[in-house]
């Protein structure tokens, strides 16, 4: 074990972490289920599903097997000018399920690469038509990805400093949370007034690592009728709201107008490989149906629609889809509403909100930001007890995979409560 950590931090660069002051990482051998071992067998409650992605338990022998079989019929193969059948059945399957109606599937990498395609389809969609416009609306305190269109689409912040002279412009508008409503859409509406939004980029009901702040169905519906009433085009950023986090089965599919465009990623394969998908509506695909070559969409990934990450992504869905993980996500989703419940008026609390299977506290701190000392103390407090939560500055969230037990939500719960009496 001392070996491989030391071999690690003489050769890893790990994401998001100032490696000069940073613990040694902690080594983890296998997993099952809920569970991280570690070498020596301790074991961790995967309570953020390794940053939001596995869905339905570590190594699920149903994805395993699938992803074995298909390792031996086809590994890989170029996507322009070929196809198979794991990438079809899933594009297919896909848009029975989304929300609106959606014809066309592009694959890509990841969230951040899904949300790149879909800036780029939005921005491509109205120069196909020699229409200006050209500017996107995001909400402050988004994000997107790390790519350059992603950093971008979140406007400046402390994340992305480094390349603020490199970003190109957003407008900008106010979240809808609660008693904000009115002045995030008045202030929408004047910038569509303007006449040059090509689209409205957003994180349908909550704002993922900026905070994990939720908002409402209700208000979201309204932002996307300003849009559709003024030709806008909508993109839904469903990287960390699919596949059944927020109650639904996509977020969107709780507001009554639809996206014209919608991200996927996070999720999608449960957790064992990567994927990204961009789908979107047949009006936006034919904006670059055409004899002109140049009018295409000129933009792809060496292993797009890798077949591999196809039938992983079908095995997904097909556990998903089940009535077992139906009843596992209620459960769950309970569990997090009645604990929030007790924890509303605590005075240590700022807010405590839940929203599907997501539960989000966030403590009083001098410093209320990504950077709080807070962070920290929070993260190795429950790292010390067996628990992975890997706090947003003083924003703690549970977003665990569906098959964490009733008792391991409870251990997970008494830790928070012991934070609350120690901090």
């Amino acid at each position: 074990m001392e070996t491989i950590v030391k071999n690690d931090q003489r050769c890893i660069w790990h994401p998001f972490t100032q490696m000069k002051t940073a613990q040694p990482p902690v080594l983890i051998r296998s997993a099952q289920g809920a569970y991280l071992y570690g070498e020596k067998g301790e074991r961790y409650i995967d309570g953020i599903a390794s940053w939001w992605v596995n869905l339905h338990g570590h190594t699920h022998p149903y994805i395993v097997e699938r992803i074995a079989a298909q390792s031996r019929e086809l590994e890989h193969v170029i996507f322009a000018d070929f196809t198979h059948a794991p990438a079809v059945d899933l594009a297919s399957r896909l848009l029975s399920l989304l929300p609106g109606e959606m014809s066309r599937i592009f694959y890509s990498d990841n969230g951040s690469t899904a949300v790149e395609a879909a800036l780029k389809m939005a921005i491509q969609y109205w120069h196909n038509q020699k229409i200006k416009k050209t500017k996107v609306v995001t909400f402050e305190g988004g994000y997107h990805g790390d790519t350059f269109g992603a950093m971008s689409a979140a406007g400046k912040s402390l994340f992305n400093q480094p390349f603020w002279n490199y970003l190109f412009e957003v407008e900008l508008i106010p979240p809808p949370t609660q008693g904000n409503e009115e002045r995030c859409n008045r202030r929408l509406e004047e910038i569509l007034k303007g006449g040059e939004v090509a689209c409205f980029l957003f994180e349908p009901l909550v704002l993922g690592v900026g905070g994990m702040r939720v908002y409402s169905a209700e208000a979201l519906n309204r932002l996307m009728e300003l849009c559709h009433a003024y030709h806008v085009l909508t993109i839904a950023d469903e990287v960390m709201t699919g596949f059944g986090r927020t109650g639904s089965l996509f977020a969107c599919h709780q507001v009554s107008e639809k996206p014209d465009i919608l991200c996927l990623s996070k999720g999608i394969t449960g957790g064992f490989l990567p994927l990204g998908v961009t789908a979107c509506q047949e009006k936006v695909y034919q904006a670059f149906f055409s004899e002109d070559k140049q009018k295409a969409f000129l933009h792809g990934h060496s292993y797009t629609g890798n077949p591999i990450a196809c039938a992983s992504a079908l095995a997904s869905l097909d556990l998903l889809l089940s009535s077992d993980s139906a009843i596992q996500r209620k459960r769950i989703e309970k569990a997090q509403q009645a604990f929030c419940k007790r924890l509303k008026v605590h005075s240590k609390l700022k807010r405590c909100e839940s929203l599907g299977t997501l539960l989000v506290l966030e403590y009083v701190s001098d410093h209320s930001s990504y950077f709080s000392s807070l962070r920290d103390q929070l993260y190795s407090f429950f790292l010390e007890r067996g628990i992975l939560l890997r706090p947003l500055g003083n924003v703690l969230y549970v977003l665990p995979p569906y098959c964490l037990s009733e008792e391991d939500l409870q251990t997970i719960y008494d830790a928070i409560t012991l934070t609350l009496e120690s901090f």
